[in-house]
C-alpha cells in the first residue's frame, strides 16, 4: 500500500486534494535528503506529514495539535491499532446494520457518551479513539466542530454505507507513524524540537473570508486576526534561527481585493498560490475553485 496512505479523518481544510500542488514548494534540501527534522504544528487530518514520510527520509518527525483527542488517536493508531480495529469494526456493525431512524439514535448516544468525558493529561485512550473515529466518520461532512463549552456539536451525516473502520489504512498508517512524536499543544511548543537542518509546515484555522464561512471551531479557543499576527511573528522568529518555513491560508483577496492582511503581516516572505476546490459551504453556488496561500522563506524551485 505504499504511497496511498490516505488521512484517517475526514478534516475540514485537510490538505490531500491539493498535495501535487503543494509538494512543488517544500525546499530543495528535503527533495535532496538534507532536512533531519519535519515538525507540523497543526497536524489536523494530517496529509502532508503522510505525504512526506512517504516519499522523503527525514531522521525525526514531530506533529502536535490543540485538539487533544485527535493526538489521543493518533497516538492510539501508533501503539495500540490491534484494539482500535477491534472497537472499530464492532462500531461499524453495529451502525450499518441498522435503519436510517436507530442509526440517528445510535450517533447521537455516542455523541452525548463522548461529550460527557474529558481526556486527562497525557493520557491514552483507546475507547475515546473510537468514538472520536466513529464519529468523524459518520458526522455531517466529516466535520470537527465544537461549542464554546468545548462539545462536540455536529450532526449526523447522511452516509448510507460509511466506512467506519478502514483496517488496512490503518495498519499501514500505524507502521509509517512509529517514529512520529505526535504532542497535545499549540504551535509555539514546537520550538524545543528545531534544530539544525529543520523544515515545519504550518496549517493554521485559516482566517474567514467572510463572517459566514467562520462557522468551524476545532477547539474553544479562538484563532482570530490577533492570533494569525502572533503565528507571524513566530514564523518570522524561525526565519532568524535559519528553519526552512511553510505555511498554508486562505486568500483574502478571493472576497476583497484590496485585503492586504497576509501581505503586509508576512512582509518579506514568498507568497504563492494555490487553487482548492472549497467542498464545505452552506451555498452550494460557493463550491468552486478558489485560491489559497501558500506562504515560504525559502526559493522553491
Amino acid at each position: 500500500m505504499q504511497g496511498k496512505i490516505k488521512p484517517f479523518v475526514k478534516w475540514a481544510g485537510g490538505k490531500g486534494n491539493l498535495l501535487n500542488q503543494i509538494n512543488k514548494y517544500y525546499p530543495i534540501e528535503l527533495k535532496d535528503g538534507y532536512i533531519d527534522c519535519y515538525i507540523e504544528p497543526f497536524v489536523g487530518g494530517g496529509a502532508v506529514l503522510i505525504d512526506i514520510l512517504q516519499n522523503y527520509k527525514v531522521k525525526e518527525a514531530y506533529a502536535l495539535d490543540i485538539n487533544q483527542d485527535l493526538i489521543n488517536s493518533y497516538n492510539i493508531i501508533k501503539n495500540n491499532v490491534n484494539e482500535l480495529i477491534q472497537k472499530l469494526k464492532i462500531k461499524e456493525s453495529e451502525f450499518l446494520g441498522l435503519d436510517k431512524e436507530d442509526r440517528k439514535v445510535y450517533f447521537y448516544k455516542v455523541r452525548r457518551e463522548y461529550n460527557s468525558n474529558r481526556l486527562e493529561k497525557d493520557e491514552l485512550s483507546v475507547k475515546r479513539a473510537t468514538q472520536f473515529i466513529f464519529l468523524n466518520r459518520t458526522c455531517f461532512n466529516g466535520l470537527y466542530r465544537v461549542n464554546k463549552s468545548g462539545k462536540f456539536n455536529v450532526p449526523m451525516g447522511s452516509y448510507k454505507n460509511p466506512t467506519i473502520c478502514d483496517e488496512e489504512n490503518l495498519r499501514e498508517l500505524s507502521k509509517l507513524i512509529k517514529n512520529v512524536k505526535f504532542e497535545y499543544g499549540d504551535y509555539k511548543s514546537s520550538k524545543k524540537y528545531i534544530q539544525e537542518n529543520t523544515f515545519i509546515y504550518f496549517d493554521p484555522p485559516y482566517r474567514p473570508l467572510n463572517v459566514t464561512s467562520a462557522f468551524t471551531s476545532y477547539a474553544k479557543e479562538e484563532f482570530n486576526d490577533n492570533t494569525q499576527k502572533e503565528l507571524a511573528r513566530y514564523y518570522r522568529e524561525l526565519n532568524d534561527n535559519d528553519v526552512k518555513v511553510m505555511l498554508s491560508n486562505s486568500n483574502p483577496k478571493n472576497t476583497n481585493k484590496d485585503d492586504k492582511f497576509f501581505e503586509e503581516i508576512y512582509d518579506g516572505f514568498i507568497i504563492n498560490e494555490v487553487y482548492a476546490k472549497r467542498m464545505i459551504n452552506s451555498n452550494s453556488s460557493g463550491r468552486g475553485e478558489i485560491s489559497e496561500l501558500l506562504i515560504t522563506n525559502y526559493e522553491w524551485k
